[in-house]
């Protein structure tokens, strides 16, 4: 019976400190790493909720930037940091979905060297068709690309950027004939479609109003399951003829891997609370992203499935990076 008290004892300490260190969290600054230049959506939606979560917490919330080689300096620095809580990753598609699959030799694996804490923000596209072009829907695209013998030619990013993995797969999926044409970024890609060097490209929804409010771009339709509450009048790609089609650009949050169950809950359930007011949603809504929130094992199960998905769309279509 003394062994059994004694055990039970050890147990109840056990929890003891382990809930008070959950309790005790964060006990000096955090940081969050960005693997991105300042003003993408990663970095606006760590300093967004970074400064929530500095008022929550009484603490300082860094907000650093290392980008470089797809997203993987900031992401290894953060895989090798201690798993305290104190330094944590705010990634996107690329880092988490994307990138591990391009690269010839990437040498962090978001599945296993990460504990997704939550998924914050949801960034639009959209498929923007040139003032000019002979097609107003979706359908109507495909039917002109599938008419032509050389298909249709579409506007990127660049080689492997989201934009062309959502092109891609949207090619694919819906079996239209294009042709990728990358550009050294999204913005030239976007003056391309407006200047009538491309007819149809996939645009972040924030970088193609203007171009849709000067007159130079049309709207085809919004990559997302639903419409947008800012465009309500642009339909989605499922909807017009793709079912299923949901492609964005989302961001999590996320530790390196052994980092404490309590701590992974008190961060998740401070910025969940952080991502449900209404300034927050507001600022974000400002730069036409949307806030998101979930459990852990909800932005696991994102993290996991369009992994996969991308994984096997960049196998498919061939694409690798040095």
């Amino acid at each position: 019976m003394r062994l059994i008290a004694s055990l039970l004892l050890g147990l109840v300490a056990a929890f003891a400190a382990t809930f008070a260190a959950g309790q005790e969290y964060p006990a000096r600054a955090v940081k969050i790493v960005v693997p991105n230049a300042p003003a993408g959506v990663s970095d606006i939606a760590a300093r967004i909720l970074g400064n929530r979560l500095s008022e929550f917490w009484k603490q300082p919330v860094i907000i650093e930037n290392r980008a470089g080689a797809g997203g993987l300096i900031g992401s290894e620095f953060v895989a090798k940091a201690a798993p305290d809580g104190y330094t944590l990753l705010m990634g996107a598609v690329g880092e988490f979905a994307t990138s591990q699959h391009l690269y010839t030799k990437y040498p962090v694996n978001p599945l296993k060297d990460f504990t997704p804490i939550v998924l914050v923000s949801d960034a639009p596209m959209v498929f923007a068709a040139n003032a000019g072009a002979p097609f107003n829907t979706i359908k109507e695209m495909i039917a002109y690309a599938n008419s032509r013998p050389e298909g249709l030619a579409y506007g990127t990013a660049g080689i492997g950027s989201l934009s062309h993995l959502i092109a891609a797969r949207f090619a694919f999926e819906s079996r239209t004939k294009m042709v990728n044409v990358p550009y050294k970024g999204g913005g030239p890609a976007g003056a391309a479609l407006a200047g009538g060097e491309v007819m149809v490209a996939p645009l972040a929804a924030s970088s193609a109003i203007p171009f849709v409010k000067s007159g130079r771009v049309k709207m085809i339709a919004v990559t997302t399951a639903r419409r947008l509450a800012l465009a309500p009048d642009w339909p989605t790609v499922s909807e017009s003829g793709v079912p299923g089609f949901d492609a964005t650009n989302w961001t999590a949050l996320a530790a390196p891997t052994g980092t404490p169950r309590e701590v992974i809950a008190k961060i998740n359930a401070d910025a969940n609370r952080a991502l449900g007011m209404a300034d927050v949603r507001e600022r974000l809504a400002a730069v036409t992203t949307e806030a998101v929130g979930s459990t852990p094992e909800e932005a696991a199960a994102k993290i996991h499935s369009e992994s996969e998905r991308y994984g096997k769309l960049i196998k498919l279509i061939k694409v690798t990076r040095d």
